[in-house]
């Protein structure tokens, strides 16, 4: 394998740190930038572009909600000779008008280097590591999707994925969607999540008891009405279809969401630490 390191951008978040893993596991070389890593990284500072990227091979590319993926960065990660770029992206973003990765797809494959686009459905983790663990501990979560059914995918499952990707040949110019092994609607997760912790979860499928628990967090009525309007189109959509293809990258099968359930409550991570408030 080659000594030339890989770089990981945002190697301490949840999909990141999982990457960096994985491929230590297979014997490679990682570069781990973060904003508060020991190779720092800020989208904001442009002077920590360069260092990071200087010297790399390969990089797995993503950027915290919110944040577009930078054209002059994807620039410089091909003029500095990074030979090929995974990007993390979403399902449904044609659907659902997300421009900042529809953008960010965009810049990957117009960048001139070697791109594989990573489309991964809702995260398993979303749960307990994500925007949906303080709503689990309030034991209520509000999401305008209705009944249709999601293909929740584990991010340990996606962390090997791009880790294979990135230390493979052949994937070079392809797009990979990445499911869980079953599709469930969200109160059948929640069900789920109820059962193998003991903690009851009521969920909410409505726009109106969405709009109502974004509200209370302070956020924009603007926002909230793009966000269901989003969630309206991926409700269009239908139920998810599961998909093959993380087995077949991975050669082993896909975690259930029962598995990352049963495995998240016995590590405690729903106990609420005693005298803290959780918020919906």
């Amino acid at each position: 394998m080659s000594t030339t390191p890989i770089l990981v951008i945002g190697a301490t978040g949840s999909a990141g740190r999982r990457v960096a893993a994985h491929l230590r596991k297979l014997g490679a070389p990682v570069r781990a930038a973060s904003r508060r890593g020991a190779v720092p990284f800020d989208w904001h500072d442009r002077g920590t572009w360069e260092p990071v990227l200087r010297g790399a091979g390969r990089m797995f590319l993503m950027a915290p909600d919110g944040i577009p993926v930078d054209p002059d960065f994807v620039a410089l990660a091909a003029d500095l000779g990074v030979g090929h770029v995974v990007l993390l992206s979403s399902r449904a973003i044609e659907a659902m008008g997300d421009q900042r990765l529809l953008d960010a797809e965009d810049i990957v494959k117009k960048s001139g280097t070697a791109w594989t686009i990573l489309r991964v459905d809702w995260f398993d983790q979303n749960f307990d590591e994500g925007p949906f663990r303080a709503s689990v501990l309030a034991g209520e979560l509000a999401v305008p999707v209705g009944d249709c059914r999601q293909g929740f995918v584990d991010l340990d499952d996606v962390g090997e994925v791009a880790a294979r990707v990135l230390t493979e040949t052949g994937h070079a110019g392809r797009s990979y969607e990445l499911t869980g092994p079953q599709a469930l609607s969200f109160h059948e997760a929640c069900a789920v999540i109820e059962e193998v912790s003991g903690r009851p979860v009521r969920f909410h499928g409505g726009e109106d008891a969405y709009r109502a628990a974004q509200a209370a967090l302070g956020r924009p009525a603007e926002a909230i009405e793009r966000d269901v309007a989003a969630f309206a189109a991926l409700r269009a959509l239908g139920d998810t279809e599961p998909l093959d293809t993380v087995p077949r990258l991975i050669g082993r099968p896909a975690r259930s969401l029962r598995e990352y359930a049963a495995a998240a409550a016995a590590g405690g991570c729903w106990r609420r630490t005693p005298g803290a408030a959780a918020t919906p």
